[in-house]
């Protein structure tokens, strides 16, 4: 692993990066309802979500490269958020992030004005911070009591977005390297 981060500009999300977001979101051809908002956000594909219609349909390879297309649009996003240089798997990890949760997400702190942890602990050169606050998003919907958490042990209703944030964690660290 490189000892050198690279200047943000010149990032872009990996091939593992991108297996990555393909691999836990799951292929489906036609378009479904949206595990938090129903049939409000239809999804089709690897998850595409944009101008998607319940009963549209996407066949494989341009579900592929709508992924593609969706995940430069994040980082491009994530870009106007994030200015410090990063390794390649921290910026992995983080598009990876704002891919599931969103760009506004992920760059704002939705209880205050400001940036959020991330950007914040970034900006700061608190890179493990950084990759310890993807575990801070750890919510599928509102969190009205501490059992919402998909992090709560108790929780039967979104392990799977915990277990993902681990392993975003993970990536980001460069522990799967």
């Amino acid at each position: 692993m490189s000892k050198t981060r690279t200047a943000i500009a010149a990032l872009a999300l990996s091939a593992t990066g991108l297996v990555y977001i393909a691999q836990r979101e799951g292929y489906s051809e036609q378009a479904y309802p949206d595990s938090v908002h129903g049939t409000k956000v239809p999804t089709v594909g690897f998850g595409s979500t944009g101008n998607v219609k319940m009963g549209d349909t996407l066949a494989p390879v341009r579900a592929l490269v709508r992924l593609r297309a969706d995940a430069s649009e994040y980082e491009l996003a994530l870009k106007r958020c994030i200015s410090v240089p990063l390794h390649q798997h921290e910026w992995d990890a983080f598009v990876g992030l704002a891919y599931n949760v969103g760009t506004t997400t992920v760059c704002k702190n939705n209880d205050r004005a400001g940036p959020s942890a991330i950007v914040r602990r970034l900006q700061s050169g608190d890179y493990p911070g950084a990759c310890e606050a993807i575990l801070l998003y750890d919510r599928a919907g509102p969190v009205n009591k501490p059992q919402d958490r998909c992090s709560h042990p108790d929780n039967r209703t979104c392990r799977g977005v915990w277990t993902d944030r681990q392993k975003l964690h993970a990536m980001c660290t460069g522990a799967t390297q």
